[in-house]
């Protein structure tokens, strides 16, 4: 646990209040609560973007036992707005780790609560659905907090994606590759980009409004769509640069976030869910080959599942096997597939990762 006994409280949009002890920066933090059901990866999920605008639970009981290590993350910094657990540990026991938990939270300014049932309070957002929250470790006064988060604005409807995004251009891989990958940067995680650069892409990574004329004078063989942070439905700039990049007829890979704007560029409509899918143990059905996958997930909105079967040009390529949502889609008369969950699974199992293989060889077959 924590070393520190100072006192902070974690207070709910519907009223609940759960009192703990604080953890990383002193301070005071809002934003949407959700929950992880992984056992590790907890640096990497923490520097996720996809997280940006998020109050994380991490369900597993111990968090920060092995540590922080510089290379452990998908962005250049901590992207959850505040971290709730059972035992948030300052001291680890991994050699390779250069720093623990606690100071690397305050170094990225986070303020984070521990001793939280976290049992109880994520079966409370089970069944409550996701919602807004407070933390803080230095206002004690419970009505100040309730006011404070009146102010806060709910994830529906809200536009993340341009926030988190690349300012500036810039490519990886050997530009004298084949293959050529423009990629649409709405939170990306380093790992995505690593695994086109690791099948022998050269890509060139694009602040998210970026517009297609300028993706065209890349010449790329291929396009990604990256995963991203908030209300897939306020992004109208994404999804006419996508159906502008369909009628481009090259191969097309979208996920999480990138799967959403796919299908809105189809006037396929997304949801706000429930309480989402986040964690590394999420079971799919690739409904294609028949096949199962171990998938990572982090997603808060959805397709709509019923405007996706009754659509004559979309295919479904993958189903959730715990709630039958939509987590695959195809064009059936272009050469563009997206997937809701992550495939290049960091944290995670690496049962998807021939998605990546799958997209590369769509483009060299175009190039043939």
């Amino acid at each position: 646990m924590s070393q520190s006994k100072q006192p902070a409280i974690l207070v709910l949009a519907d009223g609940h209040v759960f009192y703990g002890h604080a953890f990383g920066k002193t301070g005071t933090t809002t934003g949407e609560i959700c929950f992880n059901t992984g056992m590790t990866g907890y640096q990497e999920v923490f520097t996720d973007p996809s997280y940006t605008g998020q109050v994380l639970i991490m369900n597993n009981v111990h968090i920060g036992n092995y540590g922080v290590k510089d290379t452990d993350v998908e962005s250049s910094s901590v992207k959850i707005h505040g971290l709730i657990a059972r035992n948030l540990e300052e001291q680890f026991s991994r050699i390779q780790a250069n720093n623990n938990l606690n100071d690397y939270l305050i170094a990225n300014q986070i303020v984070a609560i521990d001793n939280i049932d976290t049992r109880a309070l994520v079966a409370h957002i089970r069944t409550k659905g996701a919602m807004n929250c407070i933390i803080s470790s230095e206002i004690m006064d419970v009505e100040e907090l309730k006011r404070r988060l009146t102010e806060v604005p709910d994830m529906d409807g809200l536009e993340l994606a341009s926030k988190v995004s690349t300012t500036e251009e810039y490519e990886m891989g050997d530009s004298n590759a084949p293959v050529k990958v423009a990629v649409l940067d709405f939170g990306v995680k380093k790992h995505i980009l690593q695994c086109l650069v690791d099948r022998g892409a050269h890509i060139r990574v694009h602040p998210a409004k970026t517009p297609l004329s300028r993706l065209k004078e890349f010449n790329p063989n291929g396009y990604f769509i990256s995963n991203g942070p908030g209300d897939p439905a306020a992004m109208d700039y994404a999804v006419a640069t996508v159906k502008g990049l369909l009628n481009e007829n090259k191969p097309v890979f979208g996920i999480c976030l990138g799967h959403q704007l796919l299908a809105l560029a189809n006037d396929i409509p997304t949801f706000k869910m429930h309480h989402g899918h986040r964690g590394l143990n999420h079971p799919v059905k690739n409904i294609i080959t028949g096949q199962c996958e171990i998938t990572t997930q982090n997603h808060g909105f959805g397709v709509d599942p019923e405007a996706v079967r009754n659509h004559p040009d979309v295919e479904i390529t993958h189903v959730n096997l715990n709630d039958q949502s939509i987590e695959g889609i195809r064009i059936k008369d272009k050469p563009a597939f997206s997937v809701q969950y992550h495939p290049e699974s960091t944290p995670g199992p690496h049962d998807s990762r021939y998605l990546f293989d799958n997209f590369l060889d769509m483009i060299k077959q175009g190039m043939n």
